[in-house]
């Protein structure tokens, strides 16, 4: 238990370490980027200054101009060091607190005008699609993965193998487009736009609240993202089959299964309490990396099909130069993948105990 402990304490402590190391360069890169926007912004005021002045018939010589600009300089941070405008952004705006980057766009969804709300409505929706298809997908391929290895070589490896490569080798952006096509545009049982889903909830404010609503926006959110979540799947799926399936054949090959086919147990028995479970700590990684990846969304995908998500938020936020927003998801998705990894670390503990660092080296 010591060992435990231990593990997950430096775990924790190296995650925060990673997490200030990035808030720190993203940081760098919004003040480097901001300064010359700070600089045009504080033109603009100190000329509007000096017309106030011109108006009411004020001369000013150049040590009052000066004396104005570098007020306005010090008022936006710009006489500070660039170092300390750094180490405030790390330890201030991005580490503490979203709602001091303001969101030049509108994002759909998004209840304020801060980066904080933008991420907050966009961050669900892409839980919502991807995540759920990551799980499906992972689920899937588990089951054929495992039943592809039993048999490897066989008619149900060969077409699993098959679907992978192909599957695998399909942008999911063209497959969207297809599924629109076909979905949307010819059989008309599919929207065109995920972003609609907005108006339907909307609509559906105006004559149910509280628990009732939540209730009666499931079908809702069904009817915008079963097509996008049906491609992602058919995508997917496949390759997760395959590289699980090598996965399992590799442990399979190992001297505890030949004992535990010599003692006479199921292959059943074999292939999920001795084989899958030898197999788990490469198939957990795969899959927590995946969830976590899942939830930066993907843009092409997402504008293919107009779903709100972190994707899109992404692209809205790069076509009008949305830095705030940008910084907020990109600083929560590395949050997040910090996470995951702490998690891992602390699972893997459980599956293995040579991980518990407390305890390495102390038999004797």
């Amino acid at each position: 238990m010591a060992g435990m402990g231990t593990t997950l304490v430096k775990a924790v402590a190296n995650a925060l370490i990673v997490l200030i190391v990035a808030a720190f360069i993203i940081s760098a890169i919004f003040v480097e980027q901001g300064e010359q926007q700070l600089k045009g912004y504080a033109l603009e005021l100190f000329q509007a200054k000096v017309r106030q002045y011109q108006m009411r018939g004020i001369k000013l010589n150049e040590t009052q101009l000066q004396q104005i600009n570098m007020t306005i300089w010090r008022d936006l941070g710009l006489l500070e060091p660039k170092s300390v405008r750094i180490l405030r952004f790390t330890l201030w705006s991005i580490m503490l607190k979203f709602d001091m980057f303001p969101a030049r766009a509108h994002y759909a969804g998004a209840l304020g005008n801060t980066a904080k709300d933008v991420i907050l409505a966009a961050l669900p929706n892409t839980i919502i699609l991807f995540t759920t298809a990551t799980i499906i997908c992972i689920l899937i391929g588990i089951f054929l993965g495992l039943q592809t290895a039993r048999k490897a070589g066989g008619i149900a490896d060969r077409v699993i193998s098959t679907i992978a490569m192909i599957s695998a080798s399909l942008p999911m952006w063209w497959v969207g487009m297809l599924m629109l096509l076909v979905f949307a545009f010819d059989l008309g049982v599919a929207p065109f736009a995920g972003i609609d889903v907005y108006s339907d909830l909307a609509e559906l404010s105006k004559h149910v609240s509280g628990f009732l609503y939540w209730i009666y926006s499931i079908p809702i959110w069904l009817k915008y993202m079963w097509l996008p979540l049906l491609t992602i799947v058919i995508v997917a799926f496949g390759g997760w089959a395959y590289t699980i399936r090598n996965v399992v054949i590799s442990v399979m090959t190992e001297d505890f299964v030949h004992v535990a086919r010599a003692k006479g147990l199921p292959e059943r028995t074999v292939l999920y309490k001795h084989v899958l479970r030898a197999a788990s700590p490469p198939i957990v990684t795969m899959s927590a990396l995946s969830i976590v990846g899942s939830l930066g969304g993907a843009i092409i995908t997402e504008t293919v099909f107009s779903w709100p998500g972190m994707g899109r938020t992404y692209w809205v936020a790069l076509q009008n130069g949305d830095t705030g927003v940008l910084i907020a998801a990109t600083f929560v998705t590395v949050f997040l993948f910090v996470v995951i990894i702490v998690l891992l670390d602390f699972v893997y503990a459980l599956l293995d105990p040579r991980v518990r660092t407390g305890m390495t080296g102390g038999a004797r």
